[in-house]
């Protein structure tokens, strides 16, 4: 009977401590307005894929942060936006006018900003963000992923490059970064550019706590150099 009694009270702590918990994420103040994601176009072979993508949104909602992404409702893009979207907060996808039609990116939810090509969509995703998330993905989504990294490095911005490396899908990537470390080619502080974690959760915890240990190699240059070359200039993406 005693037994009993212990348990049903050990019960009764946990599940106020979980209601604590879910109260506490509820009140949750960001540091973030806005985070981009990138992901793939395509859903993944590994269901933990799109799981995670799910998950991602919900901790979006949860600390009450808008999203912004590459436009779209096909695959890990669509689930991504789709929870952010159903949990209520702002959704903007950028999408080139030529990826607009359905049959191609599907329908975006949320508001649509259409931009002339690839590298003003980057760019306008840049500007919008206050930190950036990397989902699983492929070509794209690692293109869009180091491009920051080296905008980070180069000193254009100073906010926070996430990882979300789901069972493990980025260890290749880290190590060869590693590598490349080793080898003299990044600054060993440049590495502390990415932020890597395998949940949604532990991700966001880990960029909230952020705080840049490098210095921008270039951070003396006049990045107005990349407006008149017809890119957005270190004002717009760093504000």
């Amino acid at each position: 009977m005693e037994n009993q009694q212990l348990h049903h009270l050990h019960y009764h702590l946990q599940h106020q401590q979980q209601q604590q918990q879910r109260q506490a994420n509820s009140m949750m103040k960001s540091r973030f307005r806005r985070v981009c994601v990138f992901c793939g176009s395509s859903p993944g072979k590994n269901p933990s894929y799109q799981l995670a993508a799910i998950q991602l949104g919900k901790q979006l909602v949860e600390r009450k942060i808008d999203l912004v992404y590459g436009g779209g409702s096909i695959g890990l893009m669509g689930l991504v936006s789709q929870a952010v979207f159903d949990g209520g907060r702002h959704v903007l996808g950028v999408i080139p006018k030529t990826l607009m039609p359905r049959e191609i990116t599907g329908e975006t939810v949320g508001e649509v900003r259409a931009v002339s090509g690839m590298h003003q969509r980057k760019a306008e995703m840049a500007r919008q963000a206050d930190a950036f998330i990397a989902l699983p993905g492929g070509y794209g989504t690692l293109e869009e992923l180091l491009e920051v990294i080296t905008w980070a490095q180069l000193g254009i911005h100073d906010k926070p490059v996430g990882l979300l490396n789901v069972d493990g899908y980025y260890n290749s990537l880290l190590s060869f970064i590693d590598k490349a470390v080793d080898e003299g080619f990044i600054a060993p502080a440049a590495r502390d550019i990415i932020v890597s974690a395998q949940t949604a959760q532990e991700l966001m915890c880990k960029l909230e706590e952020y705080e840049p240990k490098h210095s921008g190699v270039a951070s003396k240059l006049s990045w107005e150099m990349e407006q008149q070359l017809g890119f957005t200039a270190k004002s717009d993406i760093s504000r």
